[in-house]
């Protein structure tokens, strides 16, 4: 057998062979069929997810509007992402994390709305797929018209980890073939940031800013009910903060929170007066006490200040 004709079958079987997978390819492909889309809302109510790093976030964040808007009848749920389990001076690890979800729950109670811990460990979560994945599937579950979380230019890494998560799920949630055993939304939600204070490398804009006045002793109740974290002091505490055996210190450590987050809580409404006055006129504006604030994302839906309004339905008609 000469080499011409070796090198001939050689080459007949491996386009013999490139053309099975071709056509197996082919076919498997087109057997697999296109995943089912979330189905539509028919209760007319907005679905609200908020993704908070630790089990007080969103609580310090988004209480206040998840309030309003629960008592307007909408869906509001809170995810930690980590279980906090290692953001006290005195105990840690399953304890504080039991302890930390039952927190939560409390001041779901007092809001009104749904909440979940997701078992990570405080302080490592990772922007890894799986992780992505976990995201996508809780987004698409609830089936958000709004996801909040973080800003990704943060002090702490598990807010900036989870920033970054939420982030990558925008437009994912959309993708059919992305996690198909949880079904697809068909429209991608609006992607929020929660305030804060870092200017680099830019600053936080309040797009969106809201009195929370009607609701904020359920906030400041919220505020005492993660004791691990006010009251306790969290990482930073100590035993003499909120000793067990000293009543009329425990009774002044409560009255001193309440107080702190009062504080904390009216200078949201102080600093961003102006943009107060763009969802609410001047002349309510000026009168609004305490105030939340959330910032756009890029990559999710962009809404027109009327769809905002429909979002956010605590607004004067303008």
């Amino acid at each position: 057998m000469n080499n011409k004709f070796v090198q001939k079958r050689w080459m007949l079987g491996s386009l013999l062979l490139s053309s099975l997978l071709l056509f197996t390819s082919g076919t498997l492909h087109a057997s697999v069929p296109k995943p089912t889309p979330a189905p539509e809302s028919t209760d007319g109510k907005v679905r609200i997810i908020c993704f908070g790093a630790h089990p007080d976030d969103n609580e310090f964040k988004a209480g206040g509007v998840a309030s309003m808007w629960a008592a307007q009848g909408h869906h509001v749920k809170f995810v930690s992402t980590t279980n906090g389990d290692i953001g006290h001076w005195g105990m840690a690890g399953g304890p504080l994390a039991q302890r930390r979800t039952a927190e939560v729950k409390r001041c779901a109670e007092i809001f009104g709305i749904e909440t979940e811990v997701l078992d990570i460990h405080d302080g490592e979560i990772m922007p890894t797929l799986e992780n992505r994945r976990t995201i996508v599937r809780l987004i698409r579950e609830w089936r958000a018209d709004i996801v909040m979380c973080h800003r990704p230019n943060d002090y702490h890494p598990d807010h900036r980890y989870s920033a970054i998560l939420i982030q990558d799920a925008g437009y994912m949630v959309t993708v059919p073939y992305f996690c198909p055993d949880v079904p697809y939304l068909k429209r991608n939600p609006v992607f929020l940031f929660y305030q804060d204070g870092f200017q680099k490398p830019n600053p936080f804009t309040a797009d969106i800013a809201v009195g929370i006045d009607s609701v904020i002793e359920k906030k400041l109740d919220a505020a005492l009910a993660l004791a691990s974290q006010t009251l306790e002091g969290g990482c930073n505490g100590d035993e003499n903060l909120y000793p067990d055996d000293n009543p009329s210190k425990r009774k002044a450590r409560e009255k001193q929170v309440r107080n702190n987050f009062d504080r904390r809580f009216a200078s949201t409404a102080e600093r961003f007066r102006k943009e107060l006055a763009v969802w609410y006129g001047q002349d309510k504006a000026r009168n609004i006490k305490y105030a939340e604030a959330f910032e756009i994302c890029e990559y999710g839906r962009r809404p027109s200040k009327d769809e905002i309004r429909k979002l956010f339905p605590f607004f004067d008609n303008p």
